[in-house]
């Protein structure tokens, strides 16, 4: 059997960050390739949200190794496409894997195959959770007619799915009966160090909250939970501001807060930084609309932070295994009565609960790993 040659698509990658999950997941794909795979990832030259391009790295194509390489492409740069398409049809392409239903990226990618300007063997489309109930509520009519309008061409082409979770291939189905779905999730490292060390410490719940600022992160219910608590409570937030009058709105809550709550937010975290924040808090607050998957919810118990959260994730089982709350309805009231008992217990409970949680997730880790996603789709593609 030859090399195997994919070509990956994805809105944003390394150096980015402000992405989330999707990133992390295709490093790791990236990171674990079998040997006979050759993978070209191919995303935008700057971060979510940002007007400047990463230093040095626009229209070029970096070699991480020997079989993968990235090509950061500037969409309205006509050189950058000439580059790219001679890179694609150096040899045959047997997988073009798109990452996002909705991105220029995917679309573009898709419609070149469609128009034989590139030909490929299969094309296999993770949504990456686009296609949840929550998500297809944001700009709901929008979605729904491009969805008319995109699936027949995607089915004529004969797309491959990929969900991340039996949950995310009941998304899929739901909205398209007829799909083919390989279901995978092998898209996070088991981590090398064992949990951080717990300290238990004196004073008020610290709380965090660590994603996109976006309605479908939901960081308003948490902050009213927040607001309904009635024992002291910290809470810290973190990450990027995606819509600027749903910031707007959070701000207010956070302006309203009663004297026994301190709310602060302190800004984006870049990658490495995000499990050694979530080991300084007694509880990740994530009342989530929706997760394909949900990778800071893993980062957060490899952590030992356990996780308060939404029934909106595939992980509701490993989140109370580890000690952690799934609230079923999410409202902001059943999760301020959550947040109390949290509150009431001892430094020496919270720091059983952090250990409990780093602990338990590295065995759940070790006892669920997958075939290599791409491995996984060359076998589901034939």
């Amino acid at each position: 059997m030859g090399t195997y040659r994919v070509v990956a698509t994805a809105g944003v990658f390394e150096p980015g960050f402000r992405g989330g999950g999707p990133i992390r997941s295709l490093r790791f794909i990236l990171d674990t390739l079998p040997g006979d795979l050759d993978v070209t990832l191919v995303t935008r030259d700057r971060d979510l949200g940002s007007s400047a391009p990463y230093p040095g790295l626009s229209g070029t194509l970096l070699r991480r190794d020997g079989r993968s390489a990235v090509f950061y492409l500037n969409p309205w740069a006509p050189r950058h496409w000439a580059r790219l398409v001679r890179h694609v049809r150096v040899r045959p392409v047997d997988l073009l894997y798109v990452n996002s239903l909705w991105s220029l990226f995917s679309v573009l990618a898709i419609l070149a195959v469609a128009l034989r300007l590139v030909r490929v063997g299969a094309i296999l489309v993770a949504p990456r959770g686009e296609l949840s109930p929550g998500a297809l509520a944001i700009r709901a009519t929008k979605k729904r007619i491009f969805l008319a309008l995109w699936a027949p061409l995607l089915r004529r082409l004969r797309v491959r799915w990929q969900a991340c979770s039996g949950l995310e291939e009941r998304q899929i189905r739901a909205n398209l009966p007829w799909a083919q779905v390989m279901v995978n999730g092998n898209e996070s490292p088991v981590p090398a160090d064992p949990p951080p060390p717990v300290v238990a410490h004196d004073g008020p719940l610290r709380l965090v909250f660590v994603g996109r600022i976006s309605p479908m992160k939901n960081l308003s219910t948490a902050l009213e939970a927040v607001a309904g608590v009635t024992r002291p409570v910290e809470f810290d937030i973190f990450g990027p501001p995606e819509d600027p009058h749903y910031w707007s709105r959070c701000r207010r809550l956070i302006a309203a807060m009663p004297g026994h709550v301190r709310v602060r937010y302190l800004g984006e975290l870049a990658a490495a930084d995000v499990m050694p924040t979530f080991s300084r808090y007694d509880a990740f607050l994530f009342p989530t609309l929706g997760e394909n998957f949900g990778h800071v919810i893993l980062e957060s118990l490899a952590s030992g932070c356990p996780v308060v959260c939404s029934d909106n994730t595939p992980f509701s089982d490993l989140i109370a295994d580890t000690g952690g709350m799934v609230v079923r309805p999410a409202t902001a009231a059943d999760l301020s009565r959550a947040l109390d008992l949290l509150a009431d217990r001892t430094p020496a409970e919270r720091a059983e609960a952090k250990a409990t949680a780093g602990r338990r997730y590295r065995h759940w880790r070790q006892r669920h790993r997958e075939l290599h996603v791409l491995e996984h789709a060359r076998q589901f593609c034939r």
